[in-house]
Parts: structure tokens; sequence; C-alpha cells
């Protein structure tokens, strides 16, 4: 049999006119292999496992691929990696977050937000990057009420250096707030954790984008005996009509294609 491939299953991302693969590529285990919170432990792949790594998520059909500068050496690896790729690509990465010495700090103010962003262009070798998202502390209300990170955000925006912006948060309330005067919100939503529904249900009332982050609860999922807890874990995204794509970061080949089968599976069901 072979491999199903989610070529003709792009969706849209919410009213941004981005069209994306129901799965995306992370990047964290590309970068940094410090203060990450896997089950099992990991080598960063070469340059040439990374190559590999990215030319089977190209042949399976994903299209999305998502960064951050807390993500180590992900950013920098992937620019010469994707060179001459670009236009295959929707890249999303975020701002706020420094890891630095095994230590995470954030700064959610205008100087560090444009900085940022300008040194993800330098880095992913690009003019553009198409959605950028602030990477919470979990403080998310007072993120989006008390910082310029949104609005220099969407200045960005303006100068055509970014397409869409959001936000990946950790409340509710702080969801529903990024979707208002932002494009798309990243969630916590998997078997484990569904707290943030309310979120996913504003997205699809209002034409806004949800990316699904820990899916897979990190690969922590266990269910009963004979269930499979990615088809099950895959099932319960895809019921929810506001989710355009879950980011799953594996750098395992054989993973991928699995994921990638089963998602394919569960959307044609639907």
């Amino acid at each position: 049999m072979s491999q199903p491939t989610l070529h003709d299953l792009h969706r849209p991302l919410g009213s941004t006119g981005l069209l994306v693969s129901p799965l995306g590529l992370g990047t964290v285990k590309l970068g940094r292999d410090q203060g990450v919170k896997y089950p099992n432990g990991f080598q960063i792949p070469d340059d040439r496992q990374a190559r590999q790594l990215l030319q089977l998520t190209r042949d399976l059909g994903i299209n999305l691929i998502d960064t951050a500068p807390a993500y180590g050496r992900s950013e920098e690896r992937l620019g010469p990696l994707l060179r001459g790729q670009r236009q295959e690509w929707v890249i999303v990465s975020k701002v706020g977050e420094e890891f630095e010495a095994g230590q995470s700090r954030h700064d959610f103010s205008a100087a560090h937000t444009r900085f940022s962003v300008e040194r993800s262009l330098q880095r992913l070798e690009t003019d553009f990057i198409d959605l950028v998202l602030v990477h919470s502390d979990g403080n998310d209300l007072a993120i989006l009420e008390h910082s310029d990170v949104y609005q220099t955000l969407e200045a960005l925006k303006r100068e055509g250096k970014i397409r869409a912006f959001g936000f990946s948060g950790k409340t509710v309330e702080g969801g529903l707030k990024a979707l208002e005067q932002g494009d798309c919100a990243m969630i916590t939503y998997n078997l484990n954790e569904q707290g943030e529904k309310p979120v996913i249900d504003y997205a699809a009332r209002h034409g806004k984008a949800i990316l699904v982050k820990k899916a897979l609860a990190s690969g922590h999922a266990c269910l009963a005996p004979g269930i499979d807890p990615v088809r099950a874990s895959f099932e319960l995204l895809f019921a929810q009509p506001g989710v355009a794509s879950a980011i799953v970061g594996t750098i395992n080949p054989l993973h991928l294609a699995h994921n990638v089968a089963t998602v394919a599976g569960v959307i044609r069901q639907n």
C-alpha cells in the first residue's frame, strides 16, 4: 500500500490567505536539547539527517514549519537547509522568548520585538515570515494589555515583513483576547488537556486561525489497551472546525509518516 500524503488536504489558515497542511513540523529538536520536556532523550540531527527529514516532510505533503528564537539553533539551521525552497513552505516563528545558557527569559518590548523579527528574517534567509506568534510566559493578558508586542507585530505586518501574527499562550482569556486583535492563536489541546476549547470555538465563529501545540501531549498520551493514542488524538482535534493544523515535533521519519497517514485517514473519514 502506498504511503498516504497530505498534498490534497491543505486548508485555509483562518483568514490569512495562507493554505497549510493539517500537520506542521515543529523544529525544537533541530536546535535545542536542553530544558525540553520530552519523555525520551534524543540527539540533535546533523545536517544530512535534518535535510532528509525536511525532504520527507515535503514529500509527505507538509508545508508548515514551526520554529522560534527560543529553539536554540533551529532558525539559523533552517535558513541554509531550506535555501531555494522558500515558496514551498509556510514558516511560523515567534517573538518574546530567548533561550540562552540553559535559561529562558522573556522580553515583549517594541524594540526587542522588532529586533527579534529582523534577526529571524536574517537567520531564515527570507524577506518575510508567514506567521509570527508571541511566545507567552503564561501572563497572557498582561502581555497583550501592557506591552507593545502586538502593536509592533501589526506594524511589521503593514511593512510586509510578516504576513500574519498571533499568540502562543496558556490561558483561555489570553487566547480570546489574542484572536480579537490578531490572526492566529496557538493553543494546547489534546486527550489530557481540553481547557482551551472556547478559543477554538471563537476562532471557528470569527474566521480566525488555530494551530495546536502538544497535540500528542508531547508523547505522553496513554489510553485503554488496543486504542491507538495518535489516532484518538487526531480524531479529537480534527472534529473541531476551528483547528487549521497541529504542530508535531518529531525527528523520527517513521513517526512522521505514521502521523501523516493517521491524519489523512481521520480527515478523509470526517
